[in-house]
Parts: C-alpha cells; structure tokens; sequence
C-alpha cells in the first residue's frame, strides 16, 4: 500500500495560554486535528500541523505544552520566527499586543493567521492587511461563528428561499458578568479597560460584521450607543478598579439591499433567551430564530394573527407554531473548521476569503460604532480596497 504524503506545518502560537486559545484553538482545533490524524487531503496526502508555543510565563507555557502534549514551547518569539520549520504565525494575544506581533512576523516571512480583533484601530488593522499582501504571505483572521450549527442553518434558509425577501435581523447577546467581589468573573480585567484594548464594541461588532456581511449584506452604516453600565469591578487578585471601558451597546446597522439589522450586546444582562446569542430573521415568506446551535422557523402559512388586547390573557402561546431545523449533517468545532481550512489554504493554496481585510472591516466597524455613539449620529461606513 501506497505511504500518504505528510506535510507537517510548524505553527508558531502566541498567547494561547488565555481561555480561548488554550480550549478553542490549541486543544480543540489544532490537538484535536493531529489526533484525528491530521486534515486528510486525499488517500495519499495529508496536513499534520506541528504546534509550538510562545508566551511570557515560561510556567504557565511548560504546564500547558504538558497538558497538551506538545513537544515545542519558547518564550522567545524571534527564536521560533527564526526557525524554517514554522511556516504560519498565529496570535491570540490581547488585542494591544497583536499588531507589533503580526508586523513581526510578517517581517520574517510567515503566514499569518490570528484572532480578532486584528487591531484597536482601522488603520492599524488595514496596515497588517497591506503588509501580508506586500509580502505575499497567506493570511487569515478568525471568524469561527461562520460556522457555529445555527449560522449554518440560517445560511441554508437564505440559500433555499425560505425567507422570501429578507426585511430585518434583530440580535440578542450577552450574559450576566459577575463583578469580582463576591463571585469570581467569567472574563479577564483588562476586557473593562479602555487603556488595554478592552470594551464590547470592539470585542462584538467585529463578529457583527462578518456575520452581517456573509449572511445578510455588507453594511452600510452604523447608529450605536455605548454604555457603561457598572463602573466598578475586582481584578484577578480581589483588588477594585475603575472600568474604562464600555460594557454595553446598542446598534443599528443598515445593510446593502436595505435589510436592517439590529443588536443589543451586554455583560450587564441577565438570559432569558433561547441562547447566549440568538439572531431573528424575518422575510416576507418566513421567519427564523437561531442560536449557537439550534434554530426554530415559522413560515408564513405557520404565522398566527394576533389582535392588540391587553385586557385579557394572550389567547395564543407565541411559542406554539414553530418548528425546529433539524441537524442535517454532523457539526464539527467551529474554531477547528477554519483551522483546517486555512492549514489546506496554506499547503494546498485552496481558497480562503477571511483574511485580514475582513478583520479590517471587522475593526472599521467597531471604531464607526464608537465614532457614532460620540457623535449620537449616523455613520457611513467607507470601502476599504483590496
């Protein structure tokens, strides 16, 4: 029997020590592809990705390459730049720190691939973009909810025509964030400072964009308010400090083709939804509500017809009536999916249409937002070249 053709990839990875690069990216996505035996190209031809991991806490680096099983770790990042085997550059540090990372490692040749947002500004963001194209490097920038179950639902509903003409999106994320004080918080300090890249608009509106544009349209222009909320909250040793950053928004995004869309995000609210992020489409033919997972549609022959009488209990369950999309196919992790389609993207030079553009746009969003919530006015939002 004919021996596969393995192409073992070295993919240098920074600040994986951090909650979603050690379970999404590191153990979920590039673990779990070495033990399934690597992104099968054919019978004969097979990707291995060869990870090695960079960081700042030589401790934490060494407890995690043993937890993970990985061989190669360095605090050192220009030693594992300047090793020929590593040919991609992946980075899921804090966002202030990502843009000199990236410049580096573009400097020494490497293909790029990193989380979001790519930058704190629009300029910054398109400058790595430009760079990477300069040096004819492979590029990408994470976009894992393309991929999440009840996206892709969403997408095959489009795809079928089942919304008939699609009039608006409304969005719903968040979850309660504890402060500190009394019950430890689910996410790091530095998310409620300003002055460490932190804040929801630039952490969400860069998913809102490439979830808008790939689904609904490009969007066109912005309203967004920004709030926040709770001013105070306790660090990772128990010690108070001022929040800078904002912790809430509320955004109106109108969408090429004159769909609008419409998102509340906040860390200030308390669920009772379906999900941490549902999404509602509604068209002129049917309707669909979608979480992370799963999504329940109403057509329009389903839609019951209500009348405005609030002297009297509703008559009807508006939860009757909707049925769920059953899961037509196994769904696999989605930081893992654009994994493997950027290692084969890479090796094989198949297609691959996140790159850090659409991180760009990502950030051009988010700094629109904030540019709209100071201005309390509309924004435009530019085309940013290719």
């Amino acid at each position: 029997m004919e021996t596969a053709k393995i192409h073992k990839v070295g993919v240098i990875m920074s600040g994986v020590t951090g909650r979603m690069g050690t379970n999404q990216h590191l153990l979920r996505s590039i673990m779990a592809i070495i033990k399934q035996g690597g992104v099968k190209i054919s019978d004969q031809e097979v990707i291995m990705p060869d990870p090695m991991l960079v960081g700042r806490n030589a401790a934490k680096l060494e407890r995690l390459a043993a937890q993970a099983g990985v061989k190669r770790w360095t605090t050192d990042l220009d030693e594992a730049l300047a090793d020929k085997h590593n040919t991609i550059f992946f980075d899921s540090q804090t966002t202030e720190r990502r843009v000199e990372a990236v410049r580096k490692a573009i400097e020494a040749k490497k293909h790029i691939y990193c989380e979001k947002p790519t930058a704190t500004t629009t300029a910054d963001a398109y400058d790595l973009y430009t760079r990477a194209k300069k040096a004819r490097l492979k590029n990408g920038v994470v976009q894992d909810k393309l991929w999440l179950p009840g996206l892709l639902k969403l997408k095959m509903l489009r795809d079928s025509g089942f919304f008939g003409e699609i009039l608006s999106v409304r969005g719903e994320f968040g979850y309660w964030v504890f402060e500190g004080d009394t019950i430890a918080s689910q996410r790091p300090s530095w998310n409620y400072r300003k002055e460490d890249g932190g804040g929801l608009i630039i952490d969400m509106l860069c998913h809102f964009r490439y979830v808008l544009d790939n689904l609904f349209g490009n969007v066109q222009a912005v309203s967004c308010l920004g709030a926040t909320h709770i001013p105070q909250r306790w660090d990772e040793n128990g010690k108070p400090y001022k929040c800078t950053a904002d912790d809430s928004a509320y955004s109106t995004f109108e969408l090429e083709g004159g769909v609008i869309a419409h998102f509340n995000s906040s860390w200030c609210v308390r669920v009772r939804r379906d999900d941490l992020l549902t999404l509602q489409v509604d068209g002129t033919k049917g309707s669909a509500v979608a979480g992370l997972r799963h999504c329940w549609v109403q057509s329009y022959g389903g839609t019951p017809r209500p009348t405005w009488n609030p002297d009297i209990d509703s008559p009807i369950n508006f939860h009757d009536g909707w049925q769920q999309v059953p899961h037509h196919q196994p769904f696999d992790n989605a930081f893992k999916i654009q994994w493997e389609l950027f290692l084969r993207h890479v090796v094989k030079d198949e297609p691959f249409p996140w790159t850090l553009l659409e991180g760009a746009k990502g950030v051009q969003l988010a700094e629109k937002g904030i540019e709209s919530w100071q201005k309390r006015a509309w924004v435009s939002i530019p085309h940013l070249k290719a």
